[in-house]
Formats: C-alpha cells, sequence, structure tokens
C-alpha cells in the first residue's frame, strides 16, 4: 500500500508519543465508497480476512460442512480445545486425520491455550496452528473432488485454482499478486475496496453458498476466532454483521445493511486494530456502547490508565481540503 496516513495517535499522559499509519475504507449501504483513508486502490494481502471467501470457493465446489464447521473453516482460532475438536471432525469426515495437514507446527493463538498447552507438556504441532480449520476444509474438498491432496497447497492446484476465481469474482478485480501467507497456502491480492465489496457481497446474499458462509459466521463467531478475542465482542454486538481479522491488522466487517468496512495498518500491530475499527463503524453511523467498548485501548503508567491509542479519522474533514470524502 502506496499511501497509508496517520490512522492513529499513541497518547501517554496527554503527549501524542507515537502513531500509527494506515488506511480505512468504508461502503455506503449501496456499495459505493462512501469515505476513505490513505490508500484503499491499491493491492495489499489482506491475509486471513480472505478465509471467508476461500470457504466461499470451497463450498460452490461442493464442500458440504455444518455451519460450526463451515465457521471454522472460516477461522483463525484461538487453538481452544472446541477449535481442535472441530478441526478433527472436518478431517474425519473426508476420511483423513492430522497427518494430512500442512499447516506449520505451532502452539495455540490464545494466550490463556497456549500457556496450558506448554504447562501440559504438549509440543507445538499442526493442529493447533490457527489456520487448521481452513486447510482441513481444504483438504476435505480435495477429497471430495477426487484431487490430488499432498499438493493442496500449491498455487497451480485445481483447488486453488477455484479459489482464486471465486475471490477475484467477489472482490471484482484481477488477483495482481499471489503469495505464500504464514500457513504455506496461496494468499491472493486485493484492494481494501475489494475486500470491502466481498464482505459486503457475503452479508447481503439472500440465498446460496455466500449466505451459507455468511450465516455460519453469524451463528457461530467463537468458531471464526474464539472466545477471548475482540473480533467475538463486536460481532456479538453487532447481530446480523460479519467479519475477520487478519495479521498485519487487517480487518474487515460488512453490515447486513450492505454498510462494510476494510481497514490496514501499515506497522502490522495488532493493538490497534479493533480500535481502527470502531472508529470506522462510529463515522459509518454506527452508535453502539457494546462496540465501542471493542475499540478502547488504555495505555497503562504504573498500574493505572494513564493514556490511550485513538483514531484520527472519526470526523470528516472539512469538504474544502478535498482529499477525501
Amino acid at each position: 500500500m502506496s499511501k497509508p496516513e496517520i490512522v492513529a495517535e499513541i497518547v501517554r499522559s496527554g503527549f501524542v508519543e507515537g502513531h500509527h499509519y494506515g488506511s480505512v475504507v468504508a461502503l455506503d449501504a449501496d456499495g459505493s465508497v462512501a469515505w476513505s483513508v490513505g490508500d484503499a486502490d491499491g493491492p495489499m494481502l489482506a491475509r486471513s480476512c480472505n478465509k471467508p471467501l476461500q470457504a466461499l470457493g470451497m463450498v460452490r465446489l461442493g464442500l458440504d460442512l455444518p455451519p460450526d464447521l463451515l465457521a471454522l473453516a472460516c477461522a483463525s482460532h484461538s487453538g481452544e480445545d472446541f477449535h481442535l475438536d472441530g478441526v478433527r471432525r472436518i478431517l474425519a469426515g473426508a476420511g483423513l486425520d492430522e497427518s494430512a495437514l500442512q499447516t506449520p507446527p505451532d502452539h495455540p493463538l490464545d494466550d490463556v491455550a497456549r500457556e496450558e498447552a506448554i504447562r501440559a507438556g504438549r509440543a507445538k504441532d499442526p493442529i493447533s496452528m490457527n489456520c487448521s480449520g481452513k486447510h482441513a476444509a481444504m483438504l476435505a474438498t480435495c477429497v471430495l473432488r477426487g484431487w490430488d491432496v499432498a499438493t493442496y497447497r500449491d498455487a497451480d492446484h485445481p483447488l486453488q485454482v477455484a479459489i482464486a476465481a471465486t475471490f477475484a469474482e467477489l472482490t471484482s478485480e484481477p488477483v495482481e499478486v499471489v503469495a505464500v501467507d504464514g500457513c504455506g497456502a496461496p494468499l491472493l491480492s486485493t484492494s481494501l475496496t475489494g475486500l470491502a465489496r466481498a464482505f459486503r457481497a457475503l452479508a447481503v446474499a439472500d440465498g446460496g453458498p455466500e449466505r451459507r458462509v455468511a450465516d455460519a459466521i453469524r451463528q457461530h463467531p467463537a468458531n471464526v476466532s474464539g472466545t477471548r478475542r475482540d473480533e467475538l465482542g463486536l460481532l456479538t454486538a453487532l447481530p446480523g454483521a460479519i467479519g475477520k481479522a487478519g495479521a498485519e491488522s487487517c480487518y474487515a466487517v460488512a453490515l447486513p445493511d450492505g454498510r462494510a468496512v476494510a481497514l490496514k495498518t501499515d506497522d502490522g500491530a495488532p493493538r490497534v486494530r479493533p480500535v481502527l475499527m470502531a472508529a470506522a463503524l462510529r463515522r459509518s453511523g454506527v452508535h453502539d456502547e457494546a462496540v465501542d467498548a471493542t475499540g478502547v485501548l488504555p495505555l497503562l503508567g504504573g498500574g493505572r490508565q494513564v493514556g490511550e491509542i485513538r483514531a484520527t479519522f472519526e470526523a470528516a474533514p472539512p469538504a474544502a481540503d478535498g482529499a477525501h470524502v
């Protein structure tokens, strides 16, 4: 992203000690761009925000999972026991076990789950890696279609080719970059506007595979993240919304009325991501105390709050400046 702007201030004891740079775009209910900050149109890697779109590609190929497991296919899960059990269920339904996963070994993403695993003497393993739900779904789709399971991560595998076609369709943009994600699967580029457009398409769908994916996220938001995650708090506060966070501080949320927001910070700091989303939703007309609570990040000094990280774009700039609308 070539033109990030200051999107948040780090304020300690009334003094601005630093900034976060990034970009944000918001769509109106009709899908048009309502406002933007920074670079909304340049290619970027949305990391795990892409997972619901990848899951849609698999559902279109015939993958038929119950809603709780379909939500897990969209997840960057916390590695809690119910997440790992769900991954095993997806694999077992395809006649596979954990040995088929090609996710890199890892401890659970969630702090509590990770500490429990380490205390129990559990080594890092592929199923605990936060992308294992997506990978299990990819393997199940390959079994369903009769495709090779050993090479399912390859960009030229028929599974990944089909997913890329769905991704380009929903973002309404060509895929300019095919990178390798942290989990080893292909990572497709889009713009923030394209990402918001794709999430909007899921959120407003009244049927078909798109509605199945959206409803899975709505019905099982803890499966998409975890029981102690800010994404769960936001989706719980916004009935009917869908959302997904990703590495490098990416985040996309769409409301059932068609409004959508996508954002990314240049430094990739995860701490500022919920702050920015809450502020973006407020600027887009969502006024809810529970949403606001998900975007509060206090800074501590001596064990008490002495500052905060706050967004800088909540108010629209004066019309005369001409930079944004």
